[in-house]
Parts: structure tokens; C-alpha cells; sequence
């Protein structure tokens, strides 16, 4: 029962405030339709509901199983299950994130179906399992992530004078929404049990970070997308 109110209070946070305004903004200056706001209040209505279960659901059952699976997967002794395993479960939540599905269908609307749905979730996804694999890894053997990211971004600005413009903005895009509210706590947890069981490793130093190398990896895809595609 804490829980449930903890998470109520959440919700609340998040979403009765942008409501409000909106509120304020009809009343005061804008005066839209009727049919609008009463659209918008049910729609807020929607969104507070629907964000309650999934807080609820992502605290009952996502954060714990994604810490079980990170403590387990060291403990099977090979390296390259190890990082297959990981390079699945980025692809997977990817495709699954409802932030990425919105990002690809304003993309495919605004670009009138020249760069596909179904194309940029596989490449956002893709991208973002082969940089989970990579984080991964480097908490196994415990390279300083400052390396990391420095090498990482630098390829960024490099492949972004090569990259076409109009997927230039699109691939810092993908990289944001890429770290969506089903991602960020399954992978981050995953990362926090592995490090939390590995020998040397600390879960504040080295499971932290996870998310801002992975989100190198949708980046990188959709430019290279481009460079091929385009």
C-alpha cells in the first residue's frame, strides 16, 4: 500500500502541474474549442492512469528482474554469452520503448515515408544493443568509462561532417529517446547487478554511466543510416 502511494504522489508530480497550465492558458489566452480541451482532459486523465501502472509495474517487477538478470549473467563463466545476452536484451527493450515508436512515427510522417518505420526502430535498436554489449563489457574488465565516452563522441563529431544534414538532428533525437522510461530502468538495473557482484567493481562507480554510453549507440546508427541510405 506505500507503494501505490508513493507512486500516486509521482504521478501527480509529473503530470497535474502541465495540466494545470494548460488550464490556465485556456482560461487566460489561448480559448481553444471545447471539443479540444475536453479532448486534452481526457487525454491527461489517460496519461495519469496509464503512467500510475507503468511506475507501478517498472517498481514491482522491471527493476528486480532486471538486478536478478545482471547478477546471473556474470556468474555463467563465458564472455561471449555474456555479451550476447546483452546485446539482446538493448535490442529488445529498444523495440518495446514506447519513445522510440513515437520518434519513427513523426520521422516516417515528416519525411512522407522516405525513411521507414519499421527501418529506423531496427537501426535505433541495433544501435542500441551493440552500445549495451559495450557497456557491459567495460564493467567487466573495468576500463575507465571518461575513455569510453571521449572515443565514443569523438566518432560522433567525426561521422556527423560525413553524415547527410537532415539526419544530423535526427540521430541526437533517437539517441534521447532511446533512453525512454521502459530502457532506462531495465538497463540501468541490469548494470547495477552485474557490478554489484562482480569482484573490484563498485555499483556507484562503474553500474552508473551505463546509460549515457548506450545512448552513443542509436547516435552512431542513424548517422551511418545516413551516410549509407541516403
Amino acid at each position: 500500500m506505500k507503494e501505490v502511494k508513493e507512486t500516486l504522489k509521482e504521478v501527480s508530480v509529473a503530470v497535474i502541474p502541465i495540466t494545470a497550465v494548460v488550464l490556465a492558458l485556456q482560461l487566460t489566452l489561448v480559448k481553444m474549442p471545447p471539443t479540444v480541451i475536453g479532448q486534452f482532459i481526457v487525454g491527461a486523465a489517460f496519461v495519469f492512469s496509464g503512467l500510475f501502472f507503468f511506475l507501478y509495474g517498472v517498481n514491482l517487477g522491471l527493476l528486480p528482474m532486471g538486478r536478478l538478470i545482471g547478477t546471473e549473467l556474470p556468474n555463467r563463466g563465458s564472455i561471449v554469452f555474456f555479451t550476447a545476452a546483452a546485446f539482446i536484451i538493448g535490442v529488445a527493450v529498444t523495440i518495446a520503448d514506447p519513445d522510440v515508436m513515437v520518434l519513427a512515427n513523426q520521422v516516417g510522417l515528416v519525411s512522407g515515408g522516405e525513411i521507414g518505420r519499421l527501418l529506423l526502430i531496427l537501426v535505433v535498436a541495433c544501435g542500441m544493443g551493440f552500445f549495451v554489449m559495450l557497456a557491459m563489457l567495460r564493467i567487466v574488465l573495468g576500463v575507465p568509462i571518461q575513455y569510453v565516452l571521449a572515443i565514443g563522441y569523438s566518432i560522433v563529431l567525426i561521422l556527423s561532417l560525413f553524415a547527410p544534414s537532415n539526419y544530423v538532428p535526427l540521430a541526437f533525437d533517437a539517441g534521447a529517446v532511446a533512453t525512454g522510461p521502459l530502457i532506462v530502468p531495465f538497463i540501468l538495473s541490469v548494470g547495477l547487478g552485474t557490478a554489484s557482484v562482480l569482484e573490484g567493481r563498485s555499483a556507484l562507480r562503474d553500474g552508473f554511466g551505463i546509460m549515457g554510453l548506450a545512448s552513443l549507440g542509436p547516435i552512431l546508427a542513424v548517422m551511418l543510416l545516413g551516410v549509407i541510405y541516403a
